[in-house]
């Protein structure tokens, strides 16, 4: 059976954040789905600039439960997270995914939403720089690392990192993959 991922994004998500570990799972045979605030396109965040937009496959309201989702994947940029964590329905989706012990890969700024969906407490985890000391704030221990699994946690912290986050998702879901046909930033 085909292993199901949403990915749950708003406007101002980090392009290649999203863009590519979309694309290595969906190469890896894995079916994504975009989730989102409001229907239509979302619009990612390029060096500096809006960058490309993505269509919006539900919206968060029309998500009733992880039900029928293997994994959730949360890509980064500053605003996204941001914006997602201010929302009580995105964070409901990522807590559920939590207490479901679903494998949930944050990268970048997304980890932000794993503290709001108080999932970190105990947990080693990793993220974005400018973030580091809110992980620890909510309880997790926090390393420099391109890839950290803790349970059913996948956390990362920039683009660089995109293959061996995207090959962690991925083993995670019982596939395999070699890194070097994954997608970089």
């Amino acid at each position: 059976m085909t292993k199901r991922v949403m990915i749950l994004a708003t406007d101002g998500f980090e392009q290649s954040e999203l863009m590519k570990p979309k694309a290595n799972l969906e190469n890896a045979g894995i079916e994504t789905e975009v989730v989102s605030l409001e229907s239509g396109e979302i619009k990612g965040w390029q060096d500096k600039d809006w960058g490309e937009s993505v269509a919006v496959d539900k919206t968060v309201d029309e998500v009733s439960s992880c039900e029928g989702y293997d994994a959730l994947l949360l890509p980064g940029g500053q605003m996204n997270p941001d914006i997602l964590r201010m929302n009580e329905r995105a964070v409901a989706i990522v807590r559920e995914f939590g207490m479901a012990n679903k494998p949930i890969a944050a990268i970048c700024h997304a980890p932000w939403l794993l503290a709001e969906a108080g999932l970190i407490d105990g947990k080693t985890v990793t993220g974005w720089p400018s973030i580091r000391t809110d992980l620890k704030n909510a309880g997790a221990k926090v390393v420099d690392e391109e890839a950290t699994v803790d349970g059913n946690l996948i956390t990362s912290r920039n683009p660089d990192d995109i293959p061996a986050f995207s090959k962690a998702l991925i083993e995670m879901l019982g596939e395999s993959v070699d890194k070097r046909e994954l997608e970089t930033a």
